[in-house]
């Protein structure tokens, strides 16, 4: 072949190449990143009871898959077509399928729950709750359900009998459901003792809350819909544990024990249903008792822990029994800077304090059958990796999870197997199976799902946060034909506030797929998780207190000083884009930095910390009686006159974490300073916009900014 001909195939076999590099459209940068793009993985893994035995789930959820640790051969189990045909229903996925022994499961449609025998390919309906039920929630056994109807308390018998357990016909006094906003690690009201003989469960008063007028635009005329939402240094709800007892229908109540607004948080059962273990914490959120109740009357025994700190102290997990025979448990504790076990008795006495990390414990996994190993979730020395450990009642702790990453972690019944399935920053997804020995078998190897598109690259490093010692993690996504000598915007993604972390090491960094999107269309985005993020520990997340804003401020300038030592960033060309934590930061940014960015997009944002809720605020801000000068400080509404760039604000009309009143009264503030802003909102969204319309939200956002950052 002559020199000529190879010159027309290379240009040829070039030109080919790059036309089958396929771009990612916004709206699949949106919608698809845990679908069509979404990893392999061993779906909805579960153990089946008591069998070396576990089952995942193909096809949409609809064939359940078994094998065997013995060879880990899969094979089809059941379908959804079969379970249908045998027992008249309509299910269209075994999501949220339980198991009741190793041969039964319990499935549901509709609120109406049937349970089938795999070995009999037959099935009944055991539970039928009314349409409005809320808030089901299973004992133990999965014979009696408990649920919510309004304000009040249900449960059927396994006889399929309901029984009202509340009747309050005031809808200020809510049974059954979470309270405190679900801070405080609550995520439900309902408590069932550990043998079904009673019914704990939250009661809220909101009598004093203040009613707040939500809009309804698909009425006509327009009809308001009044939420109760209790803001920083208002009244807030009053709330009180009931204990039912199933026997007798008799109901006794837990009040607080000092004040009719503390919070009473982590309830937990002993095992031999004898106690409730409850965290009391003052409204202030600066002491804690975990105090000690008789289950059957209600009546007060004793305290058996107090913690208090100057900022705040917050009780996030309940009292963990690790074997059913004891009445030993495990606390979980942040009071040395860090979460950590300690293994007490119910009397008070502290036994063995079970780990001394300088990284946060997460969560409790389960333990062992004896109750003598604990596996629970923890960061290790890297915060951005999630890992799983075991410690024993001796305080021997060891590293169950050998590859870096975050994981997810399911522990077979006989404490003998354990699944793990986890990604890091080269690895989509990686499932595993491990035996006690700690010998590994590769399940699954994900492959890219996005190989054959033009997608750029990360970069996860460190820098120094603004007091000149703590290390920042940061991300800057570069575009899949990043040229070191061009200059490049640069779109800043922020967030900045507690329970949050924006870095992780997972497939994609924990970043969005929309924001490698933006990367193809010439940007540099770049995040920096301040000082107050998470996995961090106690004085890296209240550097905050009582000043929202200051110092993660002052880290987020740090990260953009860092983005000045790179050649190849364009820094007059600087974009900013939150929501709520980081809508805050953003119009903060804008406002008290207003010469370090071009433009800026604030979704749903606090913009003055005295709108705020109760919970979440009096923590991080205490109230504007106690701490007037730091609600001034972080206030956004005394800076408008600063404003330089173009800002964007938006907000969901039915904001009920945020309201909508933020924006509006900072709106009033900048119409007031003669100031021009941008607005658009999303009606009948709450906190945030999500669903299709998502698409049409990223796509105002990402186009404000490239219209504007020119």
């Amino acid at each position: 072949m002559n020199k000529i001909a190879l010159l027309f195939l290379s240009l040829f076999l070039g030109f080919s190449s790059v036309a089958q590099v396929k771009q990612i459209t916004l709206e699949e940068g949106v919608l698809q990143q845990g679908r069509k793009f979404g990893a392999d993985k061993l779906t909805g893994f579960q153990w089946i009871p008591n069998s070396n035995k576990y089952v995942y789930y193909t096809d949409m959820w609809s064939k359940m898959m078994v094998a065997s640790t013995s060879d880990n051969k899969a094979t089809e189990l059941l379908s959804l077509k079969e379970v249908n045909a045998n027992l008249g229903t309509t299910l269209r996925h075994f999501f949220g399928t339980a198991w009741l022994d190793s041969s039964t499961i319990l499935v549901s449609e509709n609120g109406k729950y049937f349970t089938y025998s795999l070995t009999s390919k037959s099935g009944k309906k055991t539970i039928e709750t009314p349409e409005i039920a809320e808030n089901q929630t299973f004992d133990k056994t999965k014979s009696n359900l408990a649920f919510t109807e309004a304000n009040n308390l249900y449960y059927i018998n396994s006889n399929n009998q309901k029984k009202a357990v509340t009747n309050e016909s005031d809808k200020a006094i809510v049974s059954g459901q979470a309270i405190a906003r679900s801070e405080f690690g609550i995520v439900g009201g309902i408590f069932w003792s550990p043998k079904s003989t009673y019914l704990a469960f939250y009661q809220k008063d909101e009598t004093e809350v203040a009613d707040y007028p939500l809009l309804d635009i698909n009425e006509t005329p327009g009809k308001l819909e009044s939420i109760k939402y209790p803001m920083i240094g208002q009244k807030s709800e009053k709330p009180k544990v009931g204990i039912y007892n199933l026997a007798t229908g008799k109901t006794v109540f837990i009040s607080p024990k000092n004040n009719s607004d503390d919070y009473l948080t982590n309830l937990a059962w002993s095992p031999d249903e004898k106690y409730v273990l409850i965290a009391e914490l003052n409204r202030r959120q600066n002491d804690m008792n975990l105090n000690l109740y008789d289950a059957n009357s209600g009546q007060f025994i004793r305290t058996i822990l107090n913690e208090k700190n100057p900022k705040w102290v917050e009780p996030e997990h309940a009292a963990y029994f690790p074997y059913e025979k004891s009445t030993n448990f495990i606390w979980t504790s942040e009071q040395d800077g860090f979460q950590n076990l300690y293994y007490y008795s119910i009397d008070g006495k502290l036994i063995k304090k079970l780990t001394s990390n300088t990284f946060p414990v997460r969560e409790i996994l389960a333990t062992n059958p004896a109750g003598t190993e604990i596996y629970f979730k923890a960061s290790g020395p890297n915060p951005t990796n999630m890992l799983v450990y075991k410690v024993d009642l001796k305080g021997k702790q060891t590293l169950i999870t050998k590859e870096e990453g975050v994981h997810q972690f399911e522990i077979s019944s006989d404490g003998n197997w354990f699944f793990d399935e986890f990604s890091n920053h080269a690895t989509p997804s990686k499932s595993l199976l491990i035996d006690k020995k700690g010998k590994s078998t590769t399940l699954l190897t994900s492959p890219n799902k996005y190989d054959g598109y033009a997608m750029g690259t990360a970069e996860i490093k460190t820098i120094k946060a603004a007091d000149g010692q703590t290390d920042l993690y940061t991300r800057l996504i570069k575009p899949s034909n990043f040229d070191p000598s061009k200059k490049y915007p640069v779109m800043v993604y922020v967030y900045g506030g507690p329970k949050a972390q924006m870095i992780t090491n997972s497939y994609l960094d924990g970043a969005n797929l929309w924001m490698y999107w933006m990367a193809e269309q010439g940007y540099l985005v770049f995040t920096v998780d301040n000082r107050s993020s998470d996995n961090r520990g106690f004085a890296f997340e209240s550097v905050i207190h009582g000043q929202c804003g200051t110092n993660e401020i002052e880290d987020q300038i740090k990260g953009i000083d860092y983005l000045k030592t790179l050649p190849y960033v364009d820094i007059n060309r600087l974009a900013v884009h939150g929501w709520s934590y980081g809508g805050f930061m953003t119009t903060s940014l804008l406002l008290r930095k207003p010469d370090v960015f071009k433009v800026g997009v604030a979704g749903g944002p606090v913009t003055d910390w005295k709108f705020y809720e109760i919970m979440y605020g009096e923590r991080y801000m205490d109230t504007p009686a106690e701490n007037q000068k730091g609600f001034d400080e972080s206030s956004t509404l005394n800076y408008v006159n600063n404003l330089k760039g173009k800002l964007l604000l938006i907000h969901g009309t039915s904001d009920d974490v945020v309201v909508m009143q933020h924006n509006y009264v900072l709106l009033k503030k900048f119409i007031e300073a003669k100031k021009q802003v941008d607005f658009f909102a999303y009606p009948m969204h709450k906190h945030n916009v999500m669903g299709v319309d998502r698409v049409h939200l990223m796509t105002k956002v990402l186009t404000y900014i490239l219209e504007n950052n020119k």
